[in-house]
C-alpha cells in the first residue's frame, strides 16, 4: 500500500489569472488522487468571498469597511496580474477562456470543492481584513498558518501562488 500523496497550495495572490493557475492545479492533483489543501491568505481570500451584489449584512469598524469596499467581491470579479487595462483585461482573457471552452474561475472553485480539495480562509487574514464567514462561500475551512505548516509538512508538493 503507498502512502496518500498531498499537495498544499498558498494563494497569496488575489489576481484572476494567479488564482486559475492554483485552481487548475489543485484540480489536476486531486484528480491524480492527491490530497489537496489550499490555504487563502491576504488578497487571495477573494477568490472565497461571496459573488454578490448587494453587502452581505455584518457589523464592521470603519477600516475594515473600507477593505470590503476596495476588493474585489468574488473570484469572478478579480483583476489579472498583468493587462488589467482598468478592468477591460479580465473580460477579455474571460472571452479567451469561453473561446476556448477552458473553465472559469468560479467554476474550477466549485470542481474543487466536489473533488473534497480543502479550501482553507487563514483566519488571522480575516481578522486584520475585517472579512467575516458570512462574506465568504459555505463549505470552506477556517485555521491558522500552523494547520497549512501540519498539512505542508507531509506534502509531496508545497506552492505559493
Amino acid at each position: 500500500m503507498t502512502d496518500q500523496k498531498r499537495t498544499t497550495i498558498v494563494l497569496f495572490s488575489g489576481d484572476y489569472d494567479k488564482a486559475m493557475a492554483a485552481y487548475i492545479i489543485a484540480n489536476g492533483a486531486a484528480a491524480y488522487d492527491h490530497e489537496v489543501t489550499i490555504f487563502h491568505t491576504f488578497w487571495g481570500l477573494n477568490a472565497l468571498r461571496k459573488d454578490e451584489d448587494v453587502m452581505v449584512p455584518v457589523k464592521k469598524g470603519f477600516m475594515e469597511k473600507m477593505f470590503g469596499k476596495m476588493m474585489p467581491r468574488g473570484a469572478n470579479k478579480m483583476g489579472l496580474s498583468k493587462m488589467n487595462f482598468a478592468g477591460m483585461g479580465p473580460k477579455m482573457i474571460k472571452d479567451v477562456i469561453k473561446k476556448h471552452n477552458a473553465v472559469p474561475l468560479p467554476q474550477l472553485i466549485e470542481l474543487a470543492q466536489e473533488q473534497d480539495v480543502k479550501l482553507v480562509a487563514c483566519t488571522m487574514t480575516m481578522d486584520l481584513l475585517g472579512l467575516q464567514k458570512e462574506e465568504l462561500l459555505e463549505y470552506i475551512e477556517y485555521a491558522g498558518v500552523a494547520a497549512y505548516l501540519s498539512d505542508a509538512q507531509d506534502g509531496n508538493v508545497n506552492l505559493f501562488i
